[in-house]
C-alpha cells in the first residue's frame, strides 16, 4: 500500500512498511534506553561476561518469537508453544535415555514432535476452522498433559555431558592454562544457540522479504479473501506457518535442556506471552499483514535486557512479572492506536 496524498500535496496515511519502520526505531530506541539506564545502574552489566548472557537468555524468546511473527503475520495465534517446547524437549531425552538413541538423534525426533504439533494446529485451524486461540489453546493443554504423563511429572536427569553440548558449547572459546595448572577462561566465545539463532533469523527473514512463499503469507493476513482470489493457497500457506512455529518451539525445547542437561517437563511456561510480547514490540500487528524478524530481534533483546537488567538491580520476580505485564500491555495498546489511525 503506497503512500497517500491529499490535494495539498502533503503525506497522508502512513504505508505498512513505513509503520513497521517506525514501530521497529522506536523499540530500538527503548533498547538503547534500557542498555544506558542499566549500564549506569549496575557495573556488572556492561561487560563481555553479561552480554553473553544476555544472548543466551534471549535465544529462546527470540527463535519461539520468529514462529511467533510468521503466524501472526497471517492474522493467527500460537499459544502452545510453551507447553510444545517442553514436550519436544523430554521426548528428546526421553529418546537419548531410554531408547539409547544418539543425541542428534533424540534431538531430531523432538524437533519433529514440534512439528507435528504444529501440522495438529495448521490442520485445526485451516481444515477444522476453529480459531485459532481456541485451538492453539487446546495444543497447550494438550502438550503440557502429554509431557507430563510420559515423565510421570518427573524430571529426566542422567543424560550425559554430550547431551549439554548444544546448549552449552560455544564458538571461539579461549581458554588459557595458568601456572597453577587451572584454567581461565579468556574469552567466552560465542554460545552455539546464539550462533543458531542467527542463522535462523536470517533464513525466515530471507524467507519473508524474498520469496513467494514469504509474499503470500504477508497477503494472507492483509487480506484473506484477496489472497485466494490472487492465487494463493490460503490453507497450505497458514499450515506452513504453525508448523514452523512447531518446529522453532521443538528446537527451543531441545536447547533449553540441553543447557540444563535435564530434560523437565514444567519448563517453558508463559513462554508463549514472551514470543508474542517480541514479535508485537518490534512492529508486528495482532491483526495481520505488518511484522519483520529484524523487529522480533528487537524485541525479544528488549524483554531479555530488562529482565537481567532488574535481575541485577534486586528487583523481585515479582515485580519483574508486573513491569513485563505492563510492558506487553502498553505495546499492544501502541499497536492498537496505530491500527486506528
Amino acid at each position: 500500500m503506497s503512500v497517500t496524498t491529499n490535494p495539498g500535496g502533503k503525506s497522508g496515511r502512513l504505508s505498512d512498511r513505513q509503520k513497521d519502520v517506525i514501530q521497529k526505531f522506536a523499540a530500538l530506541g527503548s533498547l538503547f534506553a534500557l542498555v544506558a539506564i542499566f549500564s549506569l545502574t549496575s557495573n556488572a552489566f556492561f561487560t563481555v561476561g553479561n552480554g553473553m548472557t544476555v544472548a543466551l537468555q534471549v535465544t529462546s524468546i527470540a527463535l519461539l518469537g520468529i514462529g511467533a511473527t510468521c503466524v501472526i503475520i497471517t492474522g493467527g495465534i500460537d499459544l502452545s508453544v510453551g507447553s510444545v517446547l517442553a514436550l519436544a524437549g523430554v521426548v528428546a531425552a526421553l529418546c537419548v535415555k531410554e531408547l539409547g538413541l544418539p543425541v542428534w538423534g533424540g534431538m531430531l525426533i523432538g524437533i519433529l514432535t514440534g512439528s507435528a504439533c504444529g501440522l495438529v494446529n495448521g490442520i485445526l485451524v485451516t481444515r477444522m476452522r476453529l480459531p485459532p486461540f481456541i485451538a492453539t489453546l487446546g495444543m497447550m493443554l494438550i502438550a503440557r498433559g502429554v509431557a507430563l504423563q510420559i515423565t510421570g511429572a518427573r524430571a529426566i536427569s542422567g543424560l550425559g555431558e554430550s547431551f549439554g553440548v548444544l546448549g552449552n558449547g560455544a564458538l571461539f572459546r579461549v581458554v588459557r592454562i595458568g601456572e597453577d595448572g587451572f584454567p581461565t577462561v579468556v574469552f567466552p566465545g560465542i554460545p552455539y544457540p546464539v550462533i543458531l539463532m542467527i542463522a535462523i533469523a536470517l533464513a525466515v527473514s530471507f524467507m519473508l522479504n524474498r520469496s513467494v512463499l514469504g509474499r503470500h503469507i504477508y497477503a494472507v493476513g492483509s487480506n484473506v479473501d484477496a489472497a485466494r482470489l490472487s492465487g494463493v493457497d490460503v490453507a497450505r500457506t497458514v499450515n506452513f506457518t504453525y508448523v514452523l512455529s512447531g518446529t522453532l518451539a521443538g528446537l527451543t525445547g531441545c536447547v533449553l535442556m540441553s543447557r540444563l542437561v535435564t530434560a523437565q517437563p514444567n519448563e517453558g511456561v508463559m513462554y508463549e506471552l514472551d514470543a508474542i510480547a517480541s514479535a508485537v514490540i518490534g512492529g508486528t500487528s495482532l491483526i495481520g499483514g505488518v511484522g519483520s524478524i529484524s523487529g522480533t530481534a528487537i524485541g525479544a533483546f528488549v524483554i531479555g535486557i530488562l529482565r537481567n537488567g532488574l535481575n541485577m538491580n534486586g528487583v523481585s520476580a515479582f515485580t519483574q512479572q508486573i513491569i513485563i505485564g505492563l510492558v506487553i500491555l502498553l505495546t499492544v495498546w501502541i499497536d492498537q492506536l496505530r491500527n486506528r489511525r
